[in-house]
């Protein structure tokens, strides 16, 4: 029930040597139409991987007929050098698939810094190319992105009159704004254009992946594609298109949260009662990335006052003696002072809710967050070594 769900995809998940230890560390995702409609989204970093800048490229034609994706590394800040490595893996699965280069984008996952070993990757390719099926293929290659993953991430729906969506992705550190640290390929069998797949892509990152805010750290790769083969012949109306893959991406970023390195606890913060969207979400955001109150979490004390001082640093609308915070529903502060007993809070289990009233105007967000653990710490505290 991955990206091989929909009708017309066919995928592979091999081992190539790129990580060692004979672990997947390949994938590709073939699509056989009879449409190539596509539409990605990708990380707004100012420094972008050779993939990303690649397939940035690729996809101003508004056309794939497939994706490599390899883990075991990032092919970033690796130069011009690094560049020509991800056109030659293009052009490797083009001649594998007798295509052309020029609708093949290219992700790639992991330390940055490091060329990838050339060989073994093009090598990899052309196993991936004779694994290619729908049976198998999509959880293969589903396991084969993962870098600190522990599990493979898969989503699949289905729509009304029989079109189907299914997806992949990875993502574990680095779950920051603008996608998280994430690779994410999402197919579907629907017939529709290159322009609405973008309008419905760019809806549904917008309230789901581009809010989720592990640790703050922005990725030089993040990459989601989607892709269309028109196989099904069922062009569903784009507002109920864009909310079931609204859907799929609500169900990958949950997935992605619950995993994150190190995590103990999956928070939700709720804001609400703000004067727009943006001051909801700024206001979430400079909650998620509040060290001491992820440290208070983690420790399962509920310091509202934590809360309150984060938001304090944005510039959303509200007036200090008029916020509301409660803790798993617990309103542990009511304008701007003591609310309820604190002692009331149950922070024991791992799902962590917290809303935060602005008082301030009829809009709200949702942000999500993981706690700060000293397994998070070690995860990260020696990565390259």
């Amino acid at each position: 029930m991955s990206v091989t769900a929909p009708q017309g995809f066919r995928a592979a998940g091999v081992v190539a040597g790129l990580k060692g230890g004979g672990a997947r560390d390949l994938a590709l995702v073939v699509n056989d139409g009879p449409s190539r409609a596509a539409a990605g989204v990708f990380t707004r970093n100012r420094v972008k991987a050779a993939p990303v800048l690649w397939s940035e490229q690729v996809l101003k034609g508004g056309r794939l007929r497939a994706v490599v994706l390899n883990s075991g590394g990032a092919n970033a800040c690796t130069g011009s050098e690094g560049f020509q490595d991800t056109h030659a893996t293009a052009e490797k699965a083009a001649a594998v698939l007798d295509d052309s280069a020029g609708e093949i984008a290219v992700c790639s996952t992991g330390l940055i810094g490091e060329r990838l070993p050339l060989d073994a990757l093009l090598a990899g390719v052309e196993t991936a190319g004779a694994e290619l099926s729908r049976g198998d293929g999509g959880l293969a290659a589903a396991d084969a992105i993962r870098t600190t993953d522990t599990v493979a991430k898969i989503a699949f729906r289905q729509g009304e009159g029989g079109y189907r969506i299914g997806a992949m992705a990875k993502g574990a550190g680095m779950l920051a704004p603008s996608l998280a640290t994430m690779l994410c390929v999402i197919t579907t069998d629907a017939d529709l254009d290159a322009a609405a797949l973008d309008r419905a892509l760019r809806a549904a990152t917008r309230v789901t992946f581009d809010r989720l805010d592990s640790d703050g750290c922005l990725s030089t790769n993040d990459t989601v594609l989607l892709m269309a083969s028109g196989a099904s012949g069922v062009t569903p109306d784009e507002a109920a298109f864009t909310a079931l893959l609204t859907e799929v991406a609500a169900d990958l970023t949950r997935q992605l949260l619950v995993d994150a390195e190190g995590a103990a606890k999956a928070i939700t913060i709720e804001v609400v009662g703000a004067d727009s969207e943006d001051d909801a979400v700024e206001a979430g955001r400079a909650i998620a990335r509040n060290n001491l109150l992820k440290c208070a979490i983690h420790g399962e004390d509920p310091n509202w006052g934590r809360v309150l001082a984060a938001v304090g640093t944005t510039g959303a609308v509200f007036e200090p003696d008029q916020l509301n915070v409660a803790i798993n529903g617990v309103w542990v502060c009511r304008d701007g002072s003591i609310g309820d007993d604190r002692d009331k809070v149950d922070l024991r289990p791992r799902d962590v809710t917290i809303t935060v009233d602005l008082s301030a105007g009829p809009h709200s967000a949702t942000v999500w967050t993981t706690d700060l653990t000293a397994d998070y710490v070690h995860e990260n505290s020696a990565y390259s070594t």
